[in-house]
């Protein structure tokens, strides 16, 4: 029997986590099997390779033999099932012990841009009582301070070292007014402190908008001033928390204040609605109506000149992805194809699948991802599938980077239900070419950014590189929400 890991920090994160939205999910038989090969194997590769076990598990081999064992232990499942796999890594046999055949499926020299990212800046106030601090995990991390955890800078470590992400979006938290740890003013220091130390660009920020709470034009008034302030790339909006309201307003007795929001998104600089969809069981049945993209296919079609970006695509891990039929219509990612299709909405319309928090789900069940990516490609189209992370909830998103890029749906399940395969040329429009047509950025390679084996070793020489930091478990998230509410 292999000897219990004293690190237990494996290269691919499958370890239960939250964003703040979701019960964290426990480690099924196929994950804890994974875990239980891959720690018994990395001392026999690491023996081989004449490193230490650890500084193995934090190389690109270390990634290579987790996502291959991960693929195997699926695939066992299955078949024992008597099912077959919908997806899986492709990796060669010496991928974890040959730098270049892990390289060849892991490394890569894409641009990145990941539209939903976070961090927790926190004032006098809040440093004073720090009873939110203390309560998410985060504060768990390495840093002599814990309100340090939530900084700028470990944001921007987490994100930029320890990662290959190109650009990102500053997205904004369902939490109004001065209560809010991600204010615009904490999202602008960010900015000014990366483009003063980079002078690339690289973050963008999303102004977040409340239209359910008092009146709407009062909103209208806040998010011209927001302009003058501040350079708004586009605007975040939740449709379950606080308050509840829809995008097109299409049920009677509930506050109208979507199409007025709507109107003056198309009139602002950034036509760009970024809207929650998903993730709504946590708060109650009521929220889990309101989080459903049942509205964004007649919003898109009202507003055509909106470009409706939709966080989470609607997906909910308490429901296994399966294909799309008349029968789950109404559940899970396919609330937002059903949603499309009603409105008339297709490939080259308006709207956007965003993959935050939900590839980080999937990834761990490759069946359920070849479905819920297959989904969206065969019926978006793959210019309108975009990346993001929901980081810095699960750490650095590098293994959510490396799963992706080594993810491939199996010839019978695009046969069968008529998915694309998974080319260069489409993960490459996912991961940033899609979103950089729609911040209309530029693809430039970041000037500060350095190269990718100096990036590898420094996250190879960094300790603790490979943690997560959102809630871990129901007790975590429980008291995450008693001590801030909702995130």
């Amino acid at each position: 029997m292999a000897t219990p890991d004293p690190d237990p920090e494996l290269p691919i994160k499958l370890n239960p986590c939250s964003n703040g939205e979701y019960l964290p999910q426990p480690l099924r038989s196929v994950e804890r099997e994974t875990i239980r090969r891959t720690q018994e194997a990395a001392a026999d590769c690491a023996r081989r390779l004449n490193v230490d076990r650890r500084a193995f598990l934090r190389s690109m081999g270390g990634a290579a033999l987790m996502l291959a064992t991960l693929s195997a232990c699926h695939g066992e499942a299955r078949a024992a099932a008597g099912k077959s796999a919908g997806g899986f890594y492709r990796l060669l046999s010496e991928a974890p012990t040959e730098p270049e055949a892990a390289a060849q499926a892991l490394d890569g020299g894409e641009f990145i841009l990941d539209v939903q990212t976070h961090f927790l800046e926190y004032d006098a106030a809040h440093q004073a009582g720090g009873s939110f601090a203390k309560a998410f995990p985060q504060a768990r991390c390495s840093a002599d301070d814990p309100l340090g955890c939530f900084s700028i800078e470990q944001y921007l470590e987490e994100l930029f070292l320890r990662s290959d992400t190109s650009m990102a979006v500053v997205s904004a938290v369902p939490i109004p007014g001065d209560a809010s740890p991600l204010s615009i003013d904490q999202m602008e220091k960010a900015r000014r402190t990366f483009e003063a130390v980079c002078h690339d660009g690289r973050l963008l920020l999303h102004g977040g908008a409340f239209p359910q709470l008092g009146n709407v034009e009062t909103t209208i008034e806040g998010m011209r001033a927001l302009q003058v302030e501040h350079r708004i790339a586009a605007w975040k909006v939740y449709t379950h928390i606080p308050g509840r309201w829809w995008l097109d307003d299409h049920e009677a007795g509930v506050p109208r204040v979507g199409n007025a929001f709507l109107e003056e998104v198309g009139k602002s600089r950034s036509k760009i609605c970024c809207v929650h969809k998903g993730f709504g069981s946590l708060f109650g049945a009521g929220a889990v109506e309101y989080a459903s993209p049942v509205d964004i296919g007649p919003a898109a079609r009202t507003h055509p000149d909106v470009t409706f970006v939709v966080y989470h695509s609607g997906y909910e891990p308490e429901i296994t992805e399966g294909p799309y039929t008349e029968a789950t219509a109404h559940q899970g990612v396919n609330r937002l194809i059903t949603s499309l299709r009603g409105s008339g909405i297709g490939p080259r319309g308006n709207v956007y699948a965003e993959l935050g928090s939900t590839w980080r789900n999937v990834m761990r069940d490759p069946t359920q991802a070849a479905h819920v990516l297959g989904k969206l490609l065969k019926e978006l189209g793959p210019d309108h599938v975009v990346w993001g992370t929901d980081s810095i909830w699960y750490g650095a998103p590098q293994d959510q980077i490396q799963a992706f890029r080594a993810f491939e749906i199996t010839a019978e399940y695009q046969e069968r239900f008529g998915y694309p395969a998974l080319t260069p040329a489409i993960k490459q429009k996912i991961l940033g070419l899609n979103s950089a047509r729609i911040y209309r950025v530029k693809l430039t390679r970041p000037r500060c950014h350095p190269t990718a084996a100096e990036i590898q070793r420094a996250r190879e020489a960094i300790p603790a590189s490979n943690r997560t930091y959102g809630p871990a478990t129901v007790g975590e998230l429980r008291t995450l929400i008693q001590a801030h509410g909702p995130v």
